[in-house]
């Protein structure tokens, strides 16, 4: 909005030739004007801009307080007459009813101790003998269906040999940590939940029977495992390899 001119000029005027201006803007607004509202209106810094509002308010009429007007309302009732012969009967006093008791400090509230998590530290100790009787297990169980030492690179290190036995601990327990992690994370789509539900509960049990096979047949002093027993345990890494590539789609999929 452009500022109003005085005598031709652009240029800010002096208070007193901006007083009559300023009063028609206030009869405008029905009230004094900011002092932001007068600086942006007519272009003044802001100390003119507060001895115009004071010389606005000086002008505006002090209200009475004690002019107002009484409310309108219904007529009183009128006062029932109660004959002499009546007696009055006072009302009994409600008796006092508890007020539920609301808690203080709120979960989460700054005032509340935090919960303290469980340590895990104990696990490792858990883990410690499981892991050594279940890899001697399966490096057992591999040795006994056709699982040995191999030469991974020939013609290019022929001196580099590799146990393909440790290739069942290592696929079928590390899928099945990582599947059950997956599923009580909580924090992936309810497909790749449910896929990991099954998955970590099977690799588990599949788990178990290997480590069942391997003590029978050792204690019976098998040295070479049944065919069905090693088409089984030969198709272990596979059956890891392809649940393992489904599981990560499933994580990494929208919810």
């Amino acid at each position: 909005m452009t500022a109003p001119t005085i005598n031709g000029t652009r240029y800010p005027q002096p208070v007193d030739e901006l007083v009559p201006v300023a009063r028609r803007l206030a009869d405008e607004l029905g009230e004094v004007p900011s002092r932001n509202r007068l600086m942006r209106e007519f272009r003044i810094g802001a100390p003119k801009a507060d001895e115009l509002r004071a010389r606005l308010a000086d002008e505006q009429p002090a209200r009475d307080p004690w002019d107002y007007a009484e409310p309108i309302g219904p007529d009183p009732l009128p006062v029932p007459v109660v004959p002499e012969s009546v007696p009055l009967v006072e009302p009994a006093a409600a008796e006092p009813v508890a007020e539920p008791v609301e808690q203080v400090t709120a979960p989460g509230h700054p005032g509340t101790p935090p919960a303290r998590r469980a340590v895990v530290w104990p696990v490792v100790l858990l883990a410690l003998p499981a892991f050594v009787a279940i890899w001697s297990g399966w490096v057992g169980l591999g040795g006994l269906t056709g699982f040995g030492v191999v030469h991974p690179l020939p013609g290019i290190a022929d001196g580099v040999s590799l146990n393909t036995a440790i290739t069942l601990p290592i696929g079928v327990e590390t899928y099945g940590a990582y599947a059950l992690y997956v599923w009580l994370s909580g924090r992936v789509p309810d497909r790749a939940r449910a896929f990991a539900r099954w998955s970590a509960l099977g690799s588990l049990a599949v788990g178990a029977l290997g480590q069942v096979a391997y003590h029978l047949l050792a204690a019976a002093g098998v040295t070479a495992a049944p065919w069905w027993i090693t088409t089984a345990v030969a198709c272990l890494p596979v059956a890891v390899l392809g649940m393992g590539a489904a599981l990560a789609h499933l994580v990494r999929e929208d919810a």
